[in-house]
């Protein structure tokens, strides 16, 4: 059931625009103030940069799409090949299918393939109400040799999902209590309707090394979850909260401005190079993609590479041309401006 509910999901997102309706990232509100005299030789922009100890060659993350499901090898496989090509960091879909069915494991191993990079363990939070230990946490990161574990929230989505796991209550001490006890750093990231302030806030005095916005804007597992059903009541009902949640650049401004220093990733609704560079501008660490990949996953690791490579030459060009030698200068920059238009 787990694995066929896996395989509609990817054939709803590759199929219907699941994106939220009369809501958007608000990356379009910004637009960078371009500098006529950059005063930078632009071949020498150094993307490198650092992430939980990890050395990446640009600041970005292949974001968890998949496992568990017959087709899910090939695709992460590739998703690692151009991961470890590339010198970005990769997250795995969530491995509660492979930690109740073994059988599963091997849809997430992609080590051998990607024997460099930053490579994220991942499970729903939820499940720690769910009978879920520490010691799943540690058997799902010595699966796949990960750098770290991505606790997902996913609320709303369990809400609207029919069988969902809805029991939030008490979460927090479990979060904290995996954080103490796990060998790798804990990221908890939300799938798609944004991290507040105070949310960020509670999660890194638990213990929380890392966050990922997950911002409104992108993929809409609400919208996923209507189309999925054939309940009528249901479909009404997941419906209402086709514009619900913290628009990703707002996410990213809120968690900042209460957890300045925590190492912050930024994803949802991310498509190009710029809106990566709007993204670390804005107070991010590194920027998050899933959905621009999705089909080019199914091809080949060359076609995800070859997707993957213009934004990160798009981000290249966007420093150059406001004078941003390094990520840690555009971290910084002053030339992001919200648009008057």
């Amino acid at each position: 059931m787990l694995a066929s509910r896996k395989e509609e999901h990817l054939r709803i997102c590759l199929e219907e625009d699941v994106r939220p309706q009369g809501l958007t990232t608000g990356l379009e509100r910004y637009r960078f103030v371009h500098q006529a005299l950059p005063e930078l030789d632009m071949e020498r922009i150094d993307l490198r940069t650092e992430f939980l100890g990890k050395e990446l060659r640009a600041p970005l993350i292949i974001s968890s799409m998949t496992g568990g499901t017959p087709s899910a090898e090939a695709v992460n496989r590739r998703l690692a090949e151009a991961a470890q090509v590339l010198g970005v960091g990769m997250c795995v879909g969530s491995q509660r299918a492979a930690l109740e069915e073994p059988r599963w494991a091997s849809t997430y191993q992609v080590r051998e393939q990607a024997p460099d990079v930053l490579l994220l363990a991942n499970l729903g939070a939820v499940q720690l109400n769910e009978s879920y230990t520490v010691e799943h946490c540690q058997k799902a990161v010595e699966m796949i040799g990960a750098d770290a574990l991505v606790l997902h929230l996913n609320p709303l989505q369990e809400a609207v999902q029919p069988g969902g796991d809805t029991c939030f209550s008490g979460l927090l001490h479990k979060i904290e209590a995996v954080c103490r006890s796990l060998p790798v750093p804990v990221i908890v990231k939300e799938v798609g309707y944004g991290l507040s302030g105070g949310v960020a806030r509670v999660l890194i005095e638990a213990g929380v090394s890392a966050l990922d916005t997950a911002g409104a804007g992108g993929t809409s597992w609400s919208e996923v979850e209507r189309r999925r059903t054939t309940d009528p009541g249901r479909g009404q009902v997941a419906a209402q909260f086709s514009d619900w949640g913290i628009p990703t650049t707002e996410s990213i401004l809120r968690v900042r401005e209460a957890v300045p220093e925590v190492p912050l990733i930024a994803s949802g609704g991310l498509e190009t190079g710029i809106d990566v560079a709007k993204c670390i501008a804005l107070g991010a660490n590194l920027a998050a993609l899933a959905w621009p990949l999705l089909r080019a996953s199914l091809r080949s690791s060359q076609a995800v590479i070859d997707t993957l490579e213009p934004i990160i030459q798009v981000l290249r060009v966007a420093m150059f041309c406001i004078g941003a030698p390094n990520v840690a200068a555009l971290q910084g920059t002053a030339h992001l401006e919200e648009s008057r238009l």
